[in-house]
């Protein structure tokens, strides 16, 4: 299945409560249950004042679609082409 890193502009997110917090994971994982096995949440990064999500995903639409949903921005999907990391540079 596809990778889709996905950039959510959310003004003071970093500031966000654990039970905010908690309360975004819970209607996303409600959104997912209802979409279906097509589109899975793997993680996310807050930052200061974005979300940088970690989907995989049938194709880019079960992503805007689960964001529609959820009410969650999506200001940008990008699918992973290839995965790099420290042990890249051995081959």
């Amino acid at each position: 299945m596809p990778k889709f890193v996905i950039e959510r502009a959310i003004a003071n997110i970093g500031g966000a409560s654990t039970s905010d917090l908690q309360a975004i994971s819970q209607k996303s994982c409600g959104v997912l249950r209802e979409l279906g096995p097509e589109v899975q949440w793997v993680h996310s990064y807050v930052t200061g004042d974005k979300v940088y999500c970690v989907y995989n995903a049938a194709d880019e639409a079960m992503v805007r679609e689960h964001a529609r949903r959820g009410g969650f921005p999506a200001d940008s999907v990008a699918r992973v082409m290839a995965t790099i990391d420290p042990t890249t540079a051995e081959a």
